[in-house]
């Protein structure tokens, strides 16, 4: 059993979305969200719906535990496979079939992604760590992942720094705190600062993971830090992310918002001289390995997208359902649109579940799926979601964005008028049109469109980003030798040494 004394006060395993939400209460955060200071995040308004998020990833794990379930090898008993360490590509496969339905249930970005690939990520690399520098990093975290298995916990991942001059490395910047470093170190652990940006469900995690952001230099062994901390650990303050529409969840009623219940959350980290006992440290210092955990966590990370595709379910049912509404589904250019957006969530979701049926072991034991078609999955996520929404607000029409409010449509003086002219086919009720309307604007527009469009371009590595990785496993000079034996063109290397030359990606990939 872990040793350091600060730990969430939550005791029991939690097992169903109840008991998640009221794990979070009562905390000592300290949060801001429009220059004030919330008191209680579960009550917020705004800040629920991402928490009712998180809360399904509970209910899924009720209702369908041989998807959201996996037998805990730290524990011996069920716990949530958002927690799970890969042991196979079969538990690849069901990460992504488990997040595609977790897409189609909320609408939205449920906040687990990052904690489980920063998990499995940090598994393989602190493994070789210890291999080369003889550490003992790997057994801290798998004492730290036995914790998590057995009260259930959510874990969210901090990687993102703000970055300051992206020309200056960490170490040059004129102000450190612009990536989290170590500032002071003792026999007990060390005391970090800086500020994580775009944090993901932070506030709804019980614990975070701060990971380097980039590739480092020796210069900057102080940027090299990897560490677990409670949510709630002294020295943080949260400043909550902003989002269109999202005041709409203070006005009352739930017709306007779109969708009511479920929404995402993002939030700046600003962490001040925290503390990180040595027992939770697991990187300190090492910094030729800050790449490889950031290359890691990506290749996780971006097949992770294929949460996109279930998002983008919802919406093509939107889509579906007001060209149903407006009396012309049957059309043929209805029919083509939908046929298109189809077309193009799926190559979303066939490109992910690819890269995890290719995946192989880590000198861990941990499986990692395939780098080149996580990128591509990721790649196609920073473009075809704008797509699929371009289209959605093609058969959904101006009311899209000129629908009036909901007081007006609920109010004695107008709200006939409005159900009289706003009505679609005769036997539809015009406030089920009214409805449909807005959770388009809010998957294309709204505040959920933060995490279908904005998010879908930036987050895990923005597009260059992938194309960066692609580049580099593109294999063009093996495929031109390829492409010259067919053509008859004289090639000076043996084509029998070929297969020798092959890198490890196609051995894996052709068998060979």
């Amino acid at each position: 059993m872990l040793s350091y004394k600060v730990i969430p006060n939550q005791v029991t395993k939690i097992s169903t979305g109840e008991e998640y939400i009221q794990s979070l209460r009562n905390r000592n955060l300290k949060v801001y969200l429009f220059g004030e200071l919330v008191q209680e995040i579960v009550d917020h308004p705004i800040i629920r719906p991402s928490i009712n998020a998180v809360a399904e990833t509970y209910d899924l794990a009720v209702r369908e535990p041989e998807l959201a379930t996996v037998i805990s090898p730290f524990t011996g008993e069920r716990v949530n496979r958002f927690l799970h360490i890969a042991q196979s590509t079969q538990d690849l496969v069901l990460q992504n079939k488990m997040q595609r339905k977790m897409g189609q249930n909320t609408g939205t970005c449920f906040q687990r992604c990052v904690g489980m690939d920063a998990f499995n990520s940090l598994y393989s690399v602190t493994y070789e760590i210890d291999e080369k520098y003889q550490t003992n990093y790997h057994q801290r975290l798998k004492d730290f992942i036995k914790m998590t298995h057995q009260y259930n916990y959510v874990i969210g991942g901090a990687m993102t720094d703000v970055k300051g001059d992206r020309s200056k490395a960490p170490h040059e910047q004129t102000d450190p705190d612009l990536f989290v470093h170590i500032t002071k170190r003792t026999a007990e652990g060390v005391y970090i600062s800086g500020a994580k940006a775009h944090q993901t469900g932070c506030l709804n995690s019980h614990w975070l993971l701060v990971m380097p952001t980039m590739r480092l230099g020796e210069k900057d062994r102080d940027f090299a830090i990897v560490g677990a901390i409670p949510v709630e650990a002294a020295g943080i303050t949260y400043i909550y992310g902003r989002q269109s529409c999202d005041t709409r969840a203070m006005e009352g009623g739930n017709m306007d918002v779109g969708n009511a219940q479920y929404g995402g959350q993002e939030a700046m980290i600003i962490f001040d001289k925290v503390f990180i006992p040595n027992e939770l440290i697991f990187m300190n210092g090492e910094y030729d390995f800050a790449s490889m955990l950031v290359e890691r966590f990506t290749c996780y990370h971006r097949r992770s997208y294929v949460c996109k595709s279930g998002v983008g379910d919802v919406l093509i049912g939107a889509a579906a359902t007001i060209a149903d509404f407006n009396g012309v589904a049957n059309a043929s250019h209805i029919k083509d649109k939908l046929v298109e957006m189809s077309h193009l969530n799926e190559t979303i979701y066939a490109t992910g579940i690819a890269s995890s049926y290719q995946g192989f072991a880590t000198k861990s034991g941990a499986f990692i799926n395939d780098d080149m078609l996580a990128n591509v999955c990721k790649h196609h996520v920073t473009k075809l979601p704008y797509e699929i929404g371009r289209l959605a607000q093609d058969l959904a029409g101006g009311l899209v964005v000129t629908l009036p409010s909901e007081q007006d449509f609920l109010s004695e003086e107008v709200g006939d008028l409005l159900k009289k002219y706003l009505k679609g086919r005769a036997e539809v009720a015009t406030e089920d049109r009214f409805r449909m309307l807005r959770l388009i604007e809010n998957m294309t527009l709204g505040r959920n469109a933060v995490g279908y469009l904005t998010e879908s371009m930036h987050g895990a590595g923005s597009p260059q980003a992938q194309r960066i990785q692609i580049a580099r496993q593109m294999q063009l000079e093996y495929k031109k030798r390829l492409a010259k034996i067919l053509a008859g063109i004289e090639v000076k290397e043996d084509k029998n040494l070929i297969i020798n030359e092959l890198s490890d990606y196609f051995e894996r990939v052709f068998k060979i």
